[in-house]
């Protein structure tokens, strides 16, 4: 009898950090690799070594390049992996492009706290440097999606359309006869830029997600709601900001608002993207035609009718142009990025407007202005905000409850355990008590760090 251990080290009880290592005596496979973000307890993580030894994994097969499933992969490198780095063309080059940026804001925090002494360490150091993300995509081999990848005599896996971002899978291991589906982040069922996610139809253990776990996402008209908005800020000849993801829910909002003006549902005001990352993720866009729904031609005339932000220099010409505009920037949380400095110019007046899209982790900017927060701390001062803060729900990218109940609706066996990862406490043991009630599934709720033994 085979014997399988199943280590969770990261999204187990909280949202981020997406870690799960299955380790056998033939193969050993690290599922997702992401950073820990929100609560500090959880990000001190992030400067932890895994307790696990590192350079006997001979695999890590990526679902998709959000930063909290690929994010932790340098230090992975630094501490001594050196095997492949699964992940479909498109993850791959989102990968890519979030470890360089993460990279660069770690070593431009570092030099700021520094500078300006607001950091309890001397020196602040980065958690990763750009030379370290280098390295990692080294380590990078592109799969195809639906393909059977052998990965041992006793080992398979394929991964398999899941929607939620470009490139984003479940995986679907196969282990001496025993299927391990991870759900990865399941997508929406209807997205403007994105196909259904595809369904496992056998799972005999079950790793899903529960972002979203214990709700519905509401039936909000995004529209509609889009365009008040838009026409307050002209109203009050002001600007509105909106935080956003680099990958998907900034192009999602750039469709949506093309298609609002060529409606002639909002008139032609200026809209910006200074997102550097989001602009490289669109150029993904094009790369990769068959994974997303938009056209060429649509993606380009979408393109020509926002202004593009390239330099640092151009967000304070932004800043300062009095006309009434839309910006759309990084990070979607709040946590980094040119949105803080678009915040921290303008979050104090009135006439500002903040548009909050997508899931906000406990104790990240985003969260706090969600719950009413007055005053943001960012680089180390206190900033006020007197800006009206606004949330569509409905715009992110995580499956709500039933969607997620729908994804798993074809699966034809029982599972012999269901994980429920990727998800705060609450929503998971809400989604828990759902699952049972629907399908009488034994269900588990894993805790950080720990270690299940399988008998394969």
């Amino acid at each position: 009898m085979k014997k399988l251990k199943i280590h969770f080290l990261g999204a187990s009880g909280t949202v981020t950090g997406s870690k799960f290592y299955l380790e056998t005596e033939e193969v050993k496979i690290l599922v997702d690799c992401g950073l820990f973000q929100g609560v500090k307890e959880l990000r001190k993580q992030n400067w932890e070594r895994l307790p696990i030894d590192v350079s006997e994994i001979d695999y890590v097969l990526l679902t998709h390049g959000h930063l909290d499933h690929c994010g932790y992969l340098p230090l992975l490198v630094r501490q001594g992996f050196r095997g492949k780095i699964l992940g479909t063309g498109p993850t791959l080059e989102i990968a890519r492009i979030i470890l360089e940026d993460s990279a660069k804001i770690q070593e431009e925090e570092a030099e700021r706290a520094n500078k300006e002494h607001y950091s309890k360490h001397n020196p602040a150091l980065p958690l990763y440097t750009k030379e370290d993300a280098a390295f990692a995509l080294k380590f990078f081999e592109r799969v195809e999606e639906g393909d059977n990848l052998v990965l041992s005599d006793n080992c398979s896996a394929t991964f398999l359309y899941n929607g939620h971002i470009i490139g984003s899978t479940y995986i679907e291991i196969d282990l001496h006869g025993k299927r391990f589906v991870f759900s990865g982040d399941v997508g929406r069922q209807e997205d403007e830029l994105l196909n259904a996610p595809k369904q496992p139809e056998w799972a005999d253990y079950l790793f899903v997600e529960s972002t979203y776990g214990d709700r519905q996402h509401p039936d909000e008209n995004v529209g509609h709601i889009l365009t008040g908005l838009v026409k307050d800020s002209l109203h009050n000849r002001g600007t509105l900001i909106i935080p956003s993801f680099a990958v998907e829910r900034l192009q999602s909002l750039m469709y949506q608002l093309w298609k609002l003006y060529k409606k002639n549902r909002i008139p032609n005001i200026p809209i910006f993207v200074d997102s550097p990352m989001g602009n490289n993720v669109l150029e993904v866009f094009e790369q990769f035609p068959s994974w997303h729904k938009l056209t060429l031609e649509e993606y380009h005339n979408m393109c020509n009718h926002i202004s593009i932000v390239s330099s640092y220099a151009e967000t304070w010409e932004i800043i300062d142009d009095p006309r009434p505009k839309i910006v759309i920037a990084g990070s979607g949380m709040v946590t980094g990025g040119r949105v803080l400095t678009y915040i921290k110019q303008l979050g104090d007046m009135e006439t500002t407007s903040i548009l909050l899209v997508g899931f906000q982790a406990e104790e990240t900017r985003g969260r706090k202005l969600l719950e009413g927060a007055t005053e943001l701390k960012i680089y180390g001062k206190y900033v006020s905000v007197k800006a009206k803060v606004n949330h569509l729900e409905s715009l992110s990218a995580h499956a709500d409850q039933p969607e997620l109940l729908t994804w798993m609706d074809s699966i034809k066996n029982i599972p012999e355990k269901v994980f429920l990862v990727h998800g705060e406490k609450a929503a998971m043991e809400v989604f828990k008590g759902k699952i049972h009630e629907k399908y009488g599934w034994n269900c588990h709720v894993p805790e950080m760090h720990e270690v299940l033994e399988v008998l394969l």
